[in-house]
């Protein structure tokens, strides 16, 4: 049974118990970390961060044990989003003052990044770049970018007017495998090479909580998970069941699926 296949049939498991019963191993209950949570991300060894209703993030193992607690998250405002890209390097983005603070592994402060030094005011996405730096989308100037922990420009695409006739203005970035991927709910998926160049647009609207996973990309609305894989240009979509409506967050990552309630997140395996 494939991966996608998996998928689906743990969330139609899951409307019956929190606990997958052994009638399929393929799928295993790991735990329910309770807590008031209004956000989380996970990175690729399974750490996860935790935003508190106080507005603390919390960063801690599979295991729950604590790795790090960042405590100055209202420091410059109102958070915007949160990347986990790179393990050893968090980026916490506060959209109002165009500022990045950049965490270690213990969710120390590294380093701020004022972007409005570089005259950058106006960003929704940002995302770690495979190598260490950082991609945003600068909304002022309509292009993509990769600038430095000091915001200096290393490489920025044409104006996307010049692309588009409808400018994007994409609300997350994804640097994978070679590819830096661009999404914007209301016009698709934008696909770029590392030097900047469109390779290509996917016209899939209004999911939510995107991710890309080997060459399979992953979304959902209400009602569905969708999974396009590129390889077989395959769009394949399942229905998700009632207990998952009131979900407030749901993530695909190393092999697992992990689903933000009001009670807390519940952490399910995907055995291959």
């Amino acid at each position: 049974m494939n991966v996608l296949r998996k998928i689906a049939l743990l969330f139609f498991i899951a409307c019956t118990s929190l606990v997958v019963h052994a009638q399929d191993s393929s799928f295993h209950f790991i735990k329910t970390i309770s807590g008031d949570f209004s956000y989380f991300n996970v990175d690729n060894l399974d750490n996860i961060y935790l935003l508190t209703a106080g507005n603390q993030l919390k960063k801690m193992n599979l295991n729950g044990d604590s790795i790090g607690v960042y405590n100055n998250v209202r420091g410059y405002g109102q958070l915007f989003s949160i990347d986990v890209s790179n393990p050893l390097k968090t980026l916490v983005y506060y959209k109002d003052f165009s500022s990045v603070i950049e965490l270690d592994k213990q969710l120390a402060v590294l380093h701020t990044v004022d972007l409005r030094t570089q005259n950058i005011f106006s960003v929704k996405a940002i995302a770690t770049s495979y190598d260490n730096n950082m991609w945003l989308f600068d909304d002022g100037e309509r292009k993509l970018k990769k600038v430095d922990d000091n915001g200096v420009l290393l490489l920025e695409t044409v104006d996307f007017s010049s692309l588009f006739d409808s400018i994007p203005s994409p609300v997350k970035i994804i640097d994978k495998d070679g590819f830096v991927y661009l999404y914007d709910p209301t016009k698709g998926f934008y696909i770029f090479d590392y030097y900047g160049s469109l390779k290509n647009k996917l016209p899939f609207l209004h999911w939510h909580s995107v991710e890309v996973i080997g060459k399979i990309m992953f979304g959902f609305d209400s009602t569905t998970l969708y999974a396009y894989e590129a390889n077989s240009l395959n769009l394949k979509q399942y229905q998700l069941p009632a207990v998952f409506s009131d979900a407030l967050q749901i993530k695909i990552s190393n092999n697992k699926v992990y689903v933000l309630k009001k009670e807390g997140l519940i952490v399910y395996s995907i055995n291959n």
